[in-house]
């Protein structure tokens, strides 16, 4: 096997992808990546994640992370591009039970679910435990033109040895870019750490690896000062959703306000201070 070599910027940048958007599903997302106009300089919408980014969606329980994987997969399929959604949390046949309320809520046709293909590794154990099995069952749906990957959760696919956190997030970034997939792969907080922090389950090797981290986060409205400051009423809940850091675009990096809406949906609000 040839040695690796140096090659230069200029080399490689032939083989660099266009950077364009992929639309998220969430109404407000698309509106926080950027790129530059090439005439103005000025930052210009890029409607969404970059394609074939690796994108991280970490908080902790009932922040509205599921939600964003949901609405993201429902929105690719909708578009005519498949997904390959691995799920190590809720069993398929209850992720499809909530596939369906979104894409319902979403004012998509059921036939939508048909580009949704999904790896069972909350029933599968092996799936979750040995990785060449996931991504060889992956890479059967790749063969029918799939273009996106979700994950929920990473963190079940290292739970109780997070030490091994690294090389696993590793391998399936590896596996995202070797594929030119466009993933969003969500992991769990643990109560100890800062809610608006990029810090998750196994550290911060995740977001390191990662392209782009989306941070989401609860407060609970107990006191005066906070009620001031969110405009709520005390014992409200506000969510919050940051984007800590996007290395293939540019970003807002302001903190918004997030909302589900009735209808079971995600929305992104107006940053803090001006709502």
């Amino acid at each position: 096997m040839d040695r690796p070599r140096l090659q230069s910027a200029m080399e490689l940048s032939a083989k660099a992808p266009p950077l364009e958007g992929v639309p998220t599903g969430v109404k407000g997302l698309d509106e926080l990546f950027f790129t530059l106009d090439p005439k103005t300089l000025k930052p210009k919408p890029l409607g969404g994640f970059p394609r074939g980014a690796a994108v991280h969606v970490t908080g902790v329980s009932d922040t509205g992370k599921s939600l964003l994987a949901e609405q993201f997969a429902l929105k690719q399929a909708e578009r005519g591009e498949g997904v390959l959604f691995v799920t190590t949390e809720a069993p398929a046949p209850l992720l499809v039970q909530g596939l369906r309320l979104r894409a319902r809520a979403m004012g998509l046709k059921e036939k939508a679910l048909e580009r949704v293909l999904i790896a069972d590794a909350a029933t599968h154990a092996v799936l979750r435990e040995d990785l060449p099995t996931l991504f060889a069952t992956l890479e059967e749906g790749l063969q029918n033109g799939a273009r996106h990957l979700v994950v929920d959760s990473l963190t079940g696919l290292y739970e109780a040895k997070e030490i091994a956190a690294r090389q696993v997030v590793r391998q399936v970034y590896a596996f995202s870019k070797r594929f030119g997939l466009t993933a969003l792969m969500v992991s769990q907080k643990r109560s100890g750490h800062e809610e608006l922090s990029a810090e998750a389950a196994g550290g911060y090797a995740v977001s390191h690896i990662l392209d782009a981290t989306l941070v989401l986060a609860k407060v609970l409205v107990m006191s005066p000062a906070l009620a001031k400051l969110y405009r709520v009423g005390l014992g409200e809940l506000v969510r919050l959703l940051r984007i800590d850091g996007c290395r293939l675009s540019g970003h807002d990096t302001r903190t918004h306000l997030l909302y589900i809406r009735p209808e079971g949906l995600l929305e992104v609000g107006p940053p803090l201070g001006e709502h």
